[in-house]
């Protein structure tokens, strides 16, 4: 397939020739790393609040872990195009040696715009538009108005990692497109969002970055379903950083609630085997052999939840590797895990179903998920009162304690020649990148809960 030969590109945002010795996409990891935006997620809810003595996943160790299924897949599913396909020497050499490094980083990557407080905090951030509509909703063009009342991660982590703040580089994290195109779960503006299409289920850029998406697709050769209101295609290799993701929330929810003593150590042995049983019925003996050998219970979880991690991956790099023309045309549409259910035995269907309504029904509803969701509402929608306001006037017409608020926000954040659009989107970058700690640090000093000088 031509295309096969067009979905990459080293081109960056405002990025000059280098000498360096790592390969482009290498560096794309390195910046991800050593970023600021990269290690604010380790004080990011995952799932459940950080219960301190107990470890359980953050944002952070999460999004190692998907980068590293990511990275198997893109090595899996390189080697397999590279053998397979009429493809230029340097695509031949993109497939077979750097494809696992895109999708590495952008696994890395693919939650970095993640508020505090996961989705309370977006549901928080666009809520507090929604319920000011008939003041705020002036301000704003339809198109702005929609990013803010569907403020969604996915876009923001578009917006971090292009995004020039006052006094920084230009060009963001200056990222390689195709390491960007590869996180874009939804390529189409707020306005188009529909539920019915999974790739408009939720948006990908803000209006403020719409011409630098533009730019992505084009030097990757995203393929345009409609120009207005703007919607691409998925780029193909979202389809495994999607998959590497969805795996490993899956799987490892299950051990974390097993840590904290939510699910039964014999309840969770249980769904892991059945579901390495109904995916590699071949292997079930050897792994339950292993076990046995294993004492330490939660040891004997982590076995089991890498086995588990490993059969899915293989089977979602078959399904990828079977539909490898659709994807790359623009004509699949259904996730890869969601294929994997959809298609395979009786006994895997009902495995994967049994772990999904375990999972809602006694991880994402269990009390202290409940009460960290509802917290984090509260704090992030007292923040944005406190910013919100002030921000949308002439910095001539503030009153003194409203110039006061916005002497907090840090001045990268600020963008006073700016429209009232962008002005907003300032304090929304600073409001959105706080960890959980320091938005609730700062939500006390600012209601008066914990007064005086901090250390």
């Amino acid at each position: 397939m031509e295309n096969l030969n067009n979905l990459f590109t080293t081109q960056r945002l405002n990025s000059n020739e280098s000498s360096d010795t790592r390969s482009e996409f290498q560096r794309d990891y390195d910046r991800i790393i050593f970023s600021s935006a990269f290690r604010r997620l380790q004080n990011k809810t995952q799932v459940f609040p950080l219960p301190g003595s107990v470890f359980v996943h953050n944002r952070l160790t999460h999004s190692l872990e998907v980068s590293s299924v990511g990275r198997t897949m893109g090595h899996l599913v390189g080697r397999f195009i590279a053998e397979n396909y009429n493809l230029t020497d340097k695509a031949y050499a993109f497939y077979r040696e750097s494809m696992q490094d895109v999708l590495s980083a952008a696994c890395l990557c693919h939650d970095i715009g993640n508020p505090a407080f996961g989705h309370s905090g977006e549901d928080a951030i666009a809520s507090y538009f929604d319920r000011y509509e008939d003041e705020l909703k002036p301000n704003f063009t339809e198109q702005q108005w929609h990013d803010l009342i569907n403020f969604e991660g996915n876009a923001n982590a578009i917006r971090i990692l292009t995004q020039q703040q006052n006094g920084k580089s230009a060009g963001g994290l200056r990222l390689t497109f195709s390491t960007l195109a590869a996180i874009a779960k939804y390529p189409c503006e707020s306005i188009a969002k529909d539920k019915n299409h999974l790739h408009r289920k939720k948006f990908g850029f803000f209006q403020s970055d719409k011409e630098t998406f533009q730019t992505i697709a084009s030097a990757t050769h995203m393929i345009q379903e409609n120009n207005n209101p703007l919607i691409y295609k998925r780029h193909p290799f979202v389809w495994l950083v999607e998959a590497a993701d969805d795996i490993c929330y899956y799987i490892i929810d299950i051990e974390d609630s097993s840590r904290l003593g939510i699910i039964d150590h014999d309840k969770c042995k249980r769904l892991f085997l059945n579901l390495i049983e109904s995916l590699m019925p071949q292997e079930l003996e050897k792994t339950k052999k292993n076990l046995r050998a294993i004492h330490d219970k939660n040891d004997k979880i982590a076995y089991l939840r890498a086995k588990s991690i490993n059969a899915l991956t293989l089977q979602s790099v078959e399904v990828y590797k079977m539909n490898v023309e659709p994807i790359v045309k623009g004509t699949f549409s259904t996730a890869l895990l969601d294929v994997i259910q959809r298609e395979t035995s009786d006994q895997m269907q009902k495995v994967l179903a049994e772990i999904k309504k375990f999972s809602i029904e006694n991880i994402y509803n269990h009390r202290s998920v409940l009460e960290i969701e509802n917290a984090g509402y509260n704090v992030m929608s007292e923040l944005l009162s406190q910013f919100i306001p002030p921000v949308l006037k002439p910095k001539a017409e503030r009153k003194k304690y409203e110039e006061k608020a916005l002497r907090l926000v840090p001045q990268q954040f600020m963008y006073e020649q700016g429209s009232t659009y962008e002005r907003v989107m300032g304090i929304l970058d600073y409001v959105s990148g706080m960890t959980d700690d320091y938005a609730t640090e700062l939500y006390r000093r600012i209601k008066g809960i914990e007064i005086g000088m901090r250390n």
